[in-house]
């Protein structure tokens, strides 16, 4: 029998010293709210613990302004904000993504009630809206999810873009000094005790896009894909990049095709992303085993996981940091 096993990120990019303890603490609180999911009894949905665990983890990083997704989420030019999510589960391979999304909270629960629904895997624009508000979301006021720091980071975006500066790789990062601004897409990859994976990924896109850009993130196959026979992967990073790499399932088609586990295929599919396009990102993956695969060609990537009562997180290469689990309330 699989050991349950849940792995998050917090985007990969450029991420300055100021926002470590931040994404921390948000990694671990996301880690805390999730788990207890997938350790309940089994539910009717043969992938339901895991769905619910994935769904958990990413609403956590979703309400938490040091992540790039939901509230927080970066601005386009026209100083808006519109987020996309995607959940697939790797038993059926159903799967739910929304684009495009305003003014409500929780993109990544719209992609489930989407996916639920059976009929469509992929709305955007106001039919993604119409489809949250009538399944239960509310709309908030106009500007209700925007933040000071996605304020300024679209200003100096403008800046920027005045001065001549190359700015191909807008920031997704919101912190005042920068030197490679990419990446800081969340998602969640998980497998319950059948074996069942789930992988959830949700983000606000890239600073200064323009109104309508869509991005790697609800792309199957690019920013999710779950495959309970091969593994499932979340990535994060310069979208562009991910969109022609294809990433998630290149790392997937190095575990069948190339025998190669989580961790190698993870790495060797983001370094050749990085050496043939130039744009880097990250990936978290599980296998059909339940092995993990951590990797990321960009200065920083902020994950954990759990597995046997033990946080495992970090945010920096080669470096991993642990914890007893204490689920919250304990």
């Amino acid at each position: 029998m699989p050991r349950p096993v849940l792995l998050i990120h917090g985007g990969a990019g450029d991420i300055t010293d100021s926002r470590i303890a931040g994404k921390f603490k948000g990694i671990k609180e996301a880690l805390r709210a999730a788990w207890p999911k997938l350790e309940t009894e089994p539910s009717i949905d043969a992938a339901g613990n895991a769905l619910d665990a994935v769904e958990a983890a990413v609403r956590s990083m979703e309400l938490d302004e040091a992540f790039n997704a939901g509230y927080g989420a970066c601005l386009n030019t026209a100083g808006e904000v519109e987020m996309e999510a995607s959940l697939m589960e790797g038993l059926n391979l159903r799967s739910g993504c929304v684009t495009l999304l305003r003014d409500v909270m929780h993109p990544i629960t719209v992609a489930r009630r989407l996916m639920e629904k059976k009929r469509h895997v992929f709305l955007g624009g106001e039919a993604a809206l119409e489809l949250a508000l009538s399944t239960g979301s509310e709309r908030l006021p106009a500007g209700a999810l925007i933040t000071e720091s996605a304020e300024q980071a679209l200003r100096e975006f403008k800046q920027q873009q005045a001065e001549g500066a190359d700015t191909t790789y807008a920031r997704t990062e919101l912190d005042d000094a920068r030197t490679d601004p990419k990446g800081d897409t969340v998602g969640a990859v998980a497998m319950d005790l059948d074996g069942h994976i789930v992988v959830g990924t949700s983000t606000g896109g890239i600073t200064g896009k323009w109104p309508g850009r869509i991005g790697d993130t609800p792309l199957l196959g690019c920013g999710t894909y779950a495959d309970n026979t091969i593994g499932g992967v979340s990535t994060t990073g310069h979208g562009e990049t991910i969109m022609r790499y294809n990433l998630a399932q290149r790392i997937l088609g190095a575990i069948q095709h190339q025998g190669l586990s989580a961790q190698a295929a993870a790495e060797q599919e983001c370094t050749r992303m990085t050496s043939r396009i130039g744009g880097t990102g990250g990936a978290i993956v599980i296998d059909h085993n339940g092995e993990v695969g951590i990797s990321f060609t960009s200065r920083r990537m902020a994950w954990g996981y759990v597995r046997d009562g033990i946080i495992h997180y970090g945010i920096e290469h080669n470096e991993v940091f642990q914890e007893p689990f204490v689920s919250i309330g304990d």
